[in-house]
């Protein structure tokens, strides 16, 4: 699975009440930011002066043209600190992001600039809005976010980037195409997580990969990657990787997992390279004599977006615990359920006494869980890895 885009914010395991004081700052960010968002672009562009001044070094760390990252920061920064009033989605999400961002060397110093920058740019922005309440909830929400990654980045002992060398690369489809690469040292990743990825004809534009394969012997990752419009990155992937380019992969993330022990059978989703990592699980599955039973929806807009469908049918045949349903929602294909995913998995119903795992796009998940919500289905029993900030 790849993307050039964030997708939602995680889905919290147990929610948890937050004090009434969070919340009264957590309204003020959020009525704040939404008299100061018409303000974006000239935002951006006083925040990140400002920060290259406060913090020369940092520039390093952005792609040659910052205008690709116009405004995406800020919106970061922003969403993340809307989120301190929901410690369980926070928490883990943060945890992640800290440890993903040691790939850049991120420092103290910078995430101080950071926050100053920010801060600055808000203020010049909001005029009399600005009062001292607001400035203090801004400044405390940016801070909770920012202890929180510095301490997850410290805690971990994995090295914060590897190089892997591209071994193979195959079209396989104009704009699908498969690459393997070989890292330096065995990437400690379990199936179903993802890496950011850096390749040599995009320096400094990181984007997301789910690798397609369980850990094997030679370390070797598969990825599956679509070229999207406007996407930089993944449409050089497609069109311009070439054997022995050196890629750059970051820590492994993500919490998409299959509980074998758990006694519950489990429903997997997925839209077109989202099939990825769940291909990885099914991949690791394979190794075991007894799993729970799976059903995987498979499903795109039309017969192109089943590119592994074949391949899928195969392991379900010699696995009599999985089955594939292909779900397209354009043309007729034989042996495949016309609609949605999210039509086509409520159809059966809310999956009681299931674990479920969804993978795809953005919108792809939003509409799948909202749907999968309406329908009956309980939020504790639907996983789903949203990419974090890129």
């Amino acid at each position: 699975m790849s993307t050039d885009d964030v997708s939602p914010v995680p889905r919290s395991a147990a929610p948890r009440e937050a004090p009434p004081a969070v919340t009264a700052m957590v309204r003020l960010i959020s009525d704040t930011w939404r008299q100061a968002s018409p303000y974006l672009p000239e935002m951006s562009q006083r925040f990140y002066g400002l920060l290259f001044t406060l913090a020369p070094d940092i520039r390093e760390m952005f792609p040659v043209n910052v205008e690709i990252r116009r405004g995406k920061l800020l919106r970061a920064i922003a969403r993340v600190v809307q989120m301190v009033d929901r410690p369980g989605d926070l928490v883990p999400f943060l945890t992640q992001l800290g440890r993903d961002y040691r790939k850049y060397n991120v420092q103290s110093r910078h995430y101080e600039a950071i926050g100053t920058a920010m801060l600055a740019a808000l203020r010049d922005h909001l005029g009399p809005a600005w009062t001292p309440e607001v400035e203090r909830a801004w400044a405390e929400g940016y801070t909770i976010v920012a202890r929180s990654m510095q301490e997850a980045a410290a805690s971990d002992p994995s090295p914060p980037r590897l190089s892997a060398t591209v071994t193979d690369h195959r079209r396989l489809s104009w704009d699908l195409a498969m690459v393997r690469v070989e890292p330096e040292a065995r990437l400690p990743y379990r199936a179903g997580q993802y890496v950011s990825v850096e390749i040599p004809q995009r320096p400094r534009l990181w984007r997301y990969l789910s690798p397609a394969n369980a850990p094997r012997p030679d370390g070797s990752l598969e990825f599956h990657v679509r070229a999207v419009d406007g996407g930089w990155v993944s449409r050089a992937i497609v069109s311009h990787t070439q054997p022995g380019d050196v890629w750059q992969i970051g820590p492994p993330l993500g919490r998409l997992s299959v509980d074998r022990e758990s006694g519950r059978d489990v429903l997997m989703i997925a839209g077109g390279t989202g099939v990825a990592p769940l291909l990885a699980l099914l991949d690791d599955l394979a190794r075991w004599g007894k799993n729970p039973n799976v059903t995987l929806f498979f499903g795109g807009r039309t017969v192109d977006d089943l590119y592994v469908v074949d391949d899928l049918h195969r392991l379900a045949s010699a696995n009599p615990w999985l089955r594939v349903i292909p779900v397209v929602e354009r043309g007729e294909v034989a042996g495949a359920e016309r609609g949605t995913l999210a039509e086509a998995v409520t159809r059966r119903g809310a999956w009681p006494d299931h674990d479920i795992l969804v993978s795809g796009s953005p919108q792809m998940i939003r509409a799948t869980v909202s749907r999968m919500l309406v329908a009956g289905t309980s939020l504790d029993q639907i996983a789903y890895d949203p990419f974090t900030l890129d």
